[in-house]
């Protein structure tokens, strides 16, 4: 059964950050990271008197939450990576971290960035594996870098595909306990079979699994549905033992446009399980 772990995002209050509490998956369990010194947590210590600081607090400075690395900072990211590792191996808990760095980042879209050029790219996650330590963490690997590939040529999807599969290798050989999970897009962009042949071609053989729907409103169940059938056709190349992680930060109310300015109803969807 695919392995779930929630996710909460507060506008742009905390933006999006995948957010999981105590779960088991396979080999995977234990009480996930909750950072005291997150962005939310620090806006609720900042806002005592904020109408909205208690639901706040309660809703989602209460959950645990991933470090996203999107920034291009080769020198300092392994000291930083080493220091949220540091804070949750202390706490006895385990922590994910989201890398947000390719080259090319959203085809150059809104949440355009990343590292200048692929071999810069392995540098920079070469200096982010060093920091990781040997305890589990989880890694969620670049978020639609695998669904959205319309601006690349077949040479450069080539080379993601290669950098993707070389990052994969080098954050599992830098922490052989880091379980690290690839781009799936969400259950209404690509085929399950299309995804599945992504995968295959960036990896995910030495990966973990994949994940789905982040920052994105479908539903769990539709999103279960969709991981199971993209693990039926990675069984059928000869992959198996792989899971997925579903994001469930804004899938709890209203559907439509994703980042409409009219989406007033979003809620946040299921806690972890």
């Amino acid at each position: 059964m695919a392995a779930s772990l929630a996710a909460v995002a507060g506008a742009t209050l905390v933006g999006v950050c995948l957010t999981v509490g105590s779960a088991s998956a396979g080999t995977l369990s234990g009480s996930l990271y909750r950072d005291p010194s997150s962005a939310v947590v620090r806006w609720v210590a900042a806002n005592p008197g904020d109408s909205r600081t208690a639901v706040i607090r309660d809703k989602i400075a209460s959950q645990p939450q991933a470090r996203w690395f999107a920034n291009f900072n080769p020198s300092t990211v392994q000291s930083e990576v080493s220091e949220v590792i540091g804070a949750a191996n202390a706490a006895q808990q385990i922590p994910v971290l989201a890398v947000y760095e390719i080259t090319n980042r959203d085809c150059g879209g809104a949440s355009a960035g990343g590292a200048p050029d692929l071999n810069q790219y392995q540098t920079w996650v070469s200096n982010f594996a060093r920091g990781l330590g040997n305890q589990t963490v989880i890694i969620i690997l670049e978020t639609d870098s695998l669904a959205l590939q319309t601006c690349l040529s077949g040479s450069e999807l080539n080379a993601r595909n290669q950098a993707i599969t070389t990052a994969t290798r080098t954050i599992k050989s830098g922490n052989p306990n880091a379980k690290v999970y690839l781009d799936g897009g969400h259950s209404t962009w690509n085929s399950a079979g299309e995804t599945a042949n992504r995968l295959r071609a960036a990896g995910v053989q030495y990966a973990d699994g994949f994940f789905t729907n982040v920052s994105n409103y479908n539903s769990t169940s539709n999103e279960a549905n969709f991981g199971r059938s993209v693990i039926s056709a990675l069984n059928g190349m000869g992959i198996t033992g792989k899971r997925q992680v579903i994001d469930t930060s804004r899938n709890g109310g209203a559907s439509g446009d994703w980042c409409g300015d009219d989406n007033t109803d979003r809620r946040i969807g299921q806690y972890p399980t």
